[in-house]
């Protein structure tokens, strides 16, 4: 399957999820990323603030933003700049996807940065990941060579197959609810 009809089939999946079963799904999703060894040494995080469909991450972020530093993505044109998540006040609408994005200054010491969790529209059991085609995400992972790079999805986000490109950047682990 073609990364177009692979988009349209999770696409479908996802609609068929009531929001509300998508949050209870998203709980045990992030409890196995707290336990994570790697997340717990980590000082330095980069999250998502997620879009409705995703894994959902803002009650998370809330949670753990007093005590780690935790960054957020900002859509600048074709780029993501990333800067620090302070509080629910920092937030404002993004300017290309409605998405909340923290205000402030721009991270840029990526090379600190230990643990990325990052969302995607299907993975597989190979560790590659598939965006939502714009590449937003596979330009930051190459920037970022050092960080455990932690993909989130829900169980029918998994994939026999995610077929990838050589700019793709696999995860380091991917976890789901199950």
């Amino acid at each position: 399957m073609d990364k177009k009809e692979l988009r349209k089939q999770i696409r479908a999946a996802k609609k068929a999820v009531p929001f509300c079963e998508k949050c209870a799904r998203s709980k045990p999703i992030m409890q196995q990323v707290e336990e994570l060894p790697k997340f717990q040494q980590a000082n330095t995080i980069l999250l998502y603030w997620s879009m409705e469909d995703e894994v959902q991450t803002q009650e998370f972020v809330n949670k753990w933003y007093q005590h780690k530093m935790l960054l957020l993505p900002c859509v600048d044109g074709d780029d993501l700049i990333l800067r620090q998540y302070t509080g629910p006040e920092c937030m404002q609408a993004g300017e290309q996807f409605g998405i909340g994005e923290p205000t402030g200054p721009a991270f840029t010491q990526l090379d600190t940065i230990e643990m990325i969790i990052v969302p995607g529209v299907a993975f597989d059991h190979q560790l590659n990941r598939m965006g939502r085609g714009r590449g937003f995400y596979d330009r930051l992972l190459k920037s970022t060579p050092n960080a455990f790079k932690v993909g989130v999805a829900f169980s029918f986000q998994m994939v026999d197959h995610v077929p990838t490109e050589e700019f793709d950047v696999p995860m380091n682990a991917v976890i789901t609810e199950k």
